[in-house]
């Protein structure tokens, strides 16, 4: 392999060829793009336009490779539209955009059974190095992808930016346009990729088919419709992105074999339908092969490690856990667990390793207690790990020990930005501050909101929850930048989400930890008459789906 020194990727150049490369995508016979041939043709047969129709997308950097990912779909909300057999997919890696300087190739089989999706793990590649890749098919090429592998050894800096929650029939993707053009080394997903709900024609956009998914079928076109969106696929072909589930990709706060009512899905409908999802999740996801579901089980958690600088926790907080319990005093008292026993040794075990300057933890839910009444009487979300006191304590203890070297947990789920600092009890001022949690508003659930009356509902509550540094209802992303001595952590919200394109993206809050200092301070927040201005487009627009808004959801006390 010709290892000598790469030509960089041009991030302008990179995102605005996209539209290009797909373009030249339907070309048949042996295709040339950019003056590179592509690898020679496979024995599969022709597919007809669009088989590359929901993109391609690369995951779980190591320092010596990625996966790179794709499902061929020509028709992608009615089963994907492939032919019921085995087809054959070249792919292969390049370190320039134009494939002068191909580094890696093969061929690899789409599946029926696993939704013609690809899943390639690629090895033998430089650390901490930017590579092009595609696809080809049945006489078509794929858009080009771009991909970076993990850094090793001692490593002086790591920008990666966080999302979660993307409802398509809240809001359009518009945080992803901007999103693509950021310079990252990946991207971490924090759960609701999909949303289970029904279709609603009351809202920016509708949801494909009749109701909640149910059978894999149904899955899979739910999955597609979301892969559609112009702007996810531009995020997924810039970066690598590591993902995590919540509970919509399942079922509304789903635990464990649980569903969210169980007067109305029997046990049995009830796996059935999560190993539906599970596969269908795996289809779609840049996920390695150790993940491929086995029976009612995926296996998701697992840790990064970006040199001496960095180990990602990446957690699965809804396969393992208790149901949510039905009183505060359940939470406080019992010993219910998020993670399951297996999954907390494998955190503890990771955190207390010593490898590295930062342990950041890729999560779903709210750590940090979140009452959500002002006065004496107190009210929370169960299902967030304010339902889970017992062991949300005896880890955090682990947090505050010596062992543990800047832990900080990265959320979504909240639709919300919510920046706080970590104490093993929450309740005693005396507590010790023992890392720092920053919880990510949404790409578009709840669609537009109303910054105003949000905040008059929570500074009062605010006032009673002195460890609670910043909160902010808007949508867009966070992205942080790690060195040895600080993360600090960027608020990118855009001004809307109602308007298929136009959108501008604002840093609207900054958020430092610095290295052996546990807790979080805010650098920067903006002006009050920015959030007015943002007030303007909740005036007049659709309804969104309130029963998948957090805010609105089941609260027990």
């Amino acid at each position: 392999m010709d290892v000598s020194p790469q030509r960089p990727l041009s991030r302008r150049h990179f995102v605005t060829g996209l539209g290009a490369t797909a373009a030249a995508a339907s070309v048949p016979g042996l295709i040339r793009v950019d003056g590179a041939h592509a690898a020679p043709p496979g024995t599969g047969g022709t597919l007809p336009d669009g088989v590359f129709s929901l993109g391609v997308a690369s995951g779980d950097p190591l320092p010596d490779g990625v996966v790179l990912w794709t499902r061929l779909a020509p028709d992608p909300l009615n089963g994907g539209g492939m032919p019921d057999r085995p087809f054959p997919v070249e792919w292969e890696v390049a370190e320039d955009d134009t494939f002068a300087r191909v580094v890696r190739r093969g061929r690899t089989i789409a599946l029926p059974q696993q939704g013609h999706s690809v899943h390639v793990e690629v090895g033998g590649l430089r650390a901490g190095a930017d590579y092009a890749y595609r696809f080809r098919a049945g006489g078509r090429i794929s858009p080009v992808g771009r991909t970076r592998t993990a850094p090793a050894g001692s490593v002086a800096a790591v920008r990666f930016a966080f999302a979660s929650c993307q409802n398509w029939q809240d809001g359009y993707f518009t945080a992803y346009h901007h999103l693509a053009g950021e310079d990252l080394d990946f991207v971490a997903f924090l759960g609701d990729y999909i949303y289970e709900s029904v279709p609603r024609t009351t809202t920016v956009r509708t949801h494909e088919g009749t109701g909640e998914p149910m059978t894999l079928a149904e899955y899979r076109n739910r999955h597609a419709q979301y892969r559609s969106d112009p702007n996810l696929q531009a995020a997924h072909a810039g970066f690598p992105w590591i993902v995590t589930w919540d509970d919509h990709e399942v079922d509304n706060n789903w635990a464990d074999e649980i569903p969210q009512d169980p007067d109305l899905q029997t046990p049995e409908a009830f796996r059935a339908r999560r190993q539906a999802a599970f596969q269908a999740y795996y289809e779609h996801m840049p996920l390695r092969r150790g993940a491929r579901p086995r029976g009612l089980d995926l296996q998701l958690y697992r840790r990064l490690r970006f040199g001496d600088l960095v180990d990602l926790h990446v957690v699965d907080t809804r396969q393992y856990r208790s149901d949510q319990p039905a009183t505060l005093e359940q939470a406080e008292t019992e010993p219910l667990t998020m993670t399951g026993d297996e999954q907390e040794r494998w955190l503890v075990e990771g955190v207390t390793d010593g490898a590295t300057r930062w342990n950041l933890l890729a999560n779903q839910v709210m750590w940090a207690q979140n009452d959500r009444t002002a006065g004496e009487v107190d009210t929370f979300d169960l299902d967030n790990w304010d339902g889970y006191r017992v062991q949300r304590r005896r880890l955090l203890e682990v947090f505050g020990s010596d062992a543990v070297t800047n832990p900080v947990v990265l959320t979504g789920d909240r639709h919300c930005t919510w920046v706080a600092d970590l104490h093993p009890d929450f309740d005693d001022p005396s507590s010790p501050v023992v890392g720092a949690e920053i919880t990510g508003t949404s790409i578009s659930s709840g669609g537009n909101s109303d910054p105003v009356a949000f905040q008059n509902t929570y500074r009062p509550i605010a006032e009673e929850s002195p460890h609670w540094k910043y909160f902010d209802n808007q949508r867009g992303y966070v992205v942080c930048d790690v060195t040895p001595e600080r993360m600090l952590s960027s608020l990118r919200l855009v001004d809307t989400v109602w308007q298929p394109g136009g959108a501008t993206v604002r840093t609207a809050a900054e958020f430092l930890v610095e290295a052996g200092r546990p807790g979080v301070t805010v650098e920067f927040q903006e002006p009050r008459s920015a959030q007015l201005r943002a007030q303007t487009h909740r005036d007049a627009g659709p309804v969104y789906d309130v029963d998948d808004v957090d805010e609105a959801a089941d609260l027990r006390r």
